[in-house]
């Protein structure tokens, strides 16, 4: 028995053959009863499509590719299964590539050869500049992540870095923490999420009459276990040489917590009874940790989602109106045992 065709399958669900394919390819403006009747028909025929010439015939390979700076923190390796998933439900399959966010690396994403194996690229440059801009005037579909827009023409997915942070500085205040100290400060000039997430914690200590003091920020320009460790532990060492001391910690990131926490407990603290930790991310581990970290959830899966709408949406409509700009989910405050206890 020959395999079933497209043709078969607009047959029998009685349309035309090009609304088989609208379906098959998941076009926009198909309704959703004309999409179950060709879903219906496939099933009962077992037509498969052959991705070969789908690829041909429409100049596309169901394929994109998601660039991050790097794999191993928690943050990019959930964002990276939030991006797959929400692929797969369009029927796309995702190709990674990690840049370490380097400025070479994540010029030379824009440039590979291998873009002509993907469709689009979502893209989260750390190491790129403005001046790079004139880079990522691409002919080809993309969606930038992360804090910096970089060039106004393209669409842009962010989150609430300062306003979230704010918000979880803001829960610290509101328990009677007063000496709160900021680990993972670096100077990345008024951009990146360092930048932006330290000047919501500077925004709320304002805000409720709070002194900013230069010994309660430790730097980290690694955002990992072992240097929230040390960060947490030269603020300690200056606070104690300064006749001080902290009542609390905010984290610019969950690992960077994380590792702060550990350090805490090792010097024989409790967390929160004599200092609260809070992060930012959510990351799985938050959830998990011994106390469960409070901590803010910056939309993560919704971040992925528009992401991947956004770029199919250029992907498959290459000639519509695509407005530029920046879309920013909303974000969550996660209260837990780590400051309330």
């Amino acid at each position: 028995m020959s395999a079933a065709t497209m043709r078969d399958v607009a047959q029998l669900a009685g349309v035309s053959v090009k609304t088989v394919s609208n379906v098959v390819n998941r076009a926009p403006h198909v309704t959703d009863a004309t999409a179950q009747k060709v879903q219906a028909a496939i099933a009962q025929l077992g037509y498969r499509m052959n991705f070969a010439a789908r690829s041909l015939s429409l100049g596309r390979t169901g394929m994109i590719t998601l660039a991050v700076p790097q794999l191993s923190l928690p943050y990019f390796a959930e964002l990276c299964d939030d991006v797959i998933q929400a692929a797969a439900r369009r029927g796309y399959t995702v190709l990674l590539e990690q840049t370490g966010g380097q400025h070479q690396h994540e010029l030379g994403v824009l440039t590979s050869d291998r873009r002509r194996m993907t469709d689009g690229l979502i893209f989260s440059p750390i190491g790129l500049r403005e001046e790079d801009a004139e880079h990522l005037a691409v002919r080809f579909p993309m969606v930038l992540l992360g804090e910096r827009p970089l060039n106004p023409t393209l669409e842009h997915v962010a989150m609430e870095n300062r306003a979230g942070a704010r918000a979880v500085t803001e829960h610290l205040l509101e328990l009677g923490r007063r000496r709160i100290a900021v680990v993972g400060t670096y100077d990345t000039g008024e951009t990146g999420a360092g930048y932006l997430r330290t000047s919501g914690y500077l925004d709320a200590l304002e805000a409720w009459g709070v002194e900013r003091e230069p010994v309660l920020r430790g730097t980290a320009t690694a955002w990992d276990l072992e240097n929230g460790a040390r960060a947490i532990r030269e603020v300690l060492e200056r606070c104690r040489a300064a006749g001080t001391t902290i009542d609390a910690v905010f984290a610019l990131n969950d690992a960077l917590a994380l590792g702060a926490i550990r350090e805490l407990l090792d010097q024989g603290l409790r967390v929160p009874g004599d200092i609260a930790v809070a992060g930012f991310d959510d990351i799985k581990e938050a959830g998990f940790a011994s106390p469960r970290l409070t901590t803010v959830d910056p939309g993560r899966k919704e971040i992925a989602r528009r992401a991947v709408d956004l770029l199919l949406g250029q992907i498959l409509d290459p000639g519509g109106e695509h407005p530029s700009g920046t879309v920013s989910p909303p974000f969550t405050l996660r209260a837990r045992e780590s400051t309330l206890g």
